[in-house]
């Protein structure tokens, strides 16, 4: 009671907020709005996805000496793949094709479906079975962010803070990636 009287003298006034008058939003609108967003969206992810799409079928196509490969097992993708293969074992996806996905999602979380369609061609569904599926889903709907949503935390917190985040988000993918593993081999 002190601080009121010494800080706020006089008569207490009453606080009046005015807002504005609320309506439905009308159709045409709410349509517009849609379009625009969906347009923003489509426009931005289409570019990334296409320059993911082209750096990976490169990287699939040539190897270390720019050579044109046979089989993209000793594509230069493959070698830089087979580095986190080991990783990425456990959790079931230990194909040089998978973490190169996984790779490609860090760009954009929607290149990873366009890339395992470019490595598996048509047979993704036959190269995959359900658990392995249930762990690509889980791990990739909980590892890192893309590298736009990383800048951002970068700009806002700094460089450890985003780095920090990465590295947390890829662990607690992987610990939860694990646990679906056992759940769906235990069923």
């Amino acid at each position: 009671m002190l601080y009121k009287e010494t800080l706020f003298r006089g008569e207490a006034v009453p606080f009046v907020m005015e807002l504005p008058n609320y309506r439905m939003p009308a159709a045409k609108n709410v349509g517009w709005l849609l379009w625009e967003k969906a347009k923003d969206f489509i426009q931005r992810a289409f570019s990334v996805i296409l320059i993911a799409t082209i750096v990976v079928w490169f990287l699939q196509s040539f190897d270390l000496h720019f050579n044109l490969v046979e089989s993209s097992e000793q594509s230069i993708l493959a070698m830089i793949s087979g580095l986190l293969v080991p990783l990425f074992r456990p959790i079931g996806l230990g194909d040089w094709k998978i973490c190169t996905s996984l790779i490609s999602g860090f760009m954009a979380k929607e290149s990873v479906v366009s890339t395992l369609e470019i490595l598996f061609g048509e047979s993704v569904g036959t190269a995959m079975t359900s658990v392995t599926a249930a762990s690509l889903l889980v791990f990739s709907l909980l590892y890192a962010p893309c590298v736009a949503a990383v800048a951002s935390i970068k700009r806002e917190l700094g460089g450890l803070w985003a780095f920090g985040v990465v590295v947390w988000q890829c662990v607690v993918a992987w610990i939860f990636a694990i646990i679906t593993r056992i759940i769906m081999l235990m069923l």
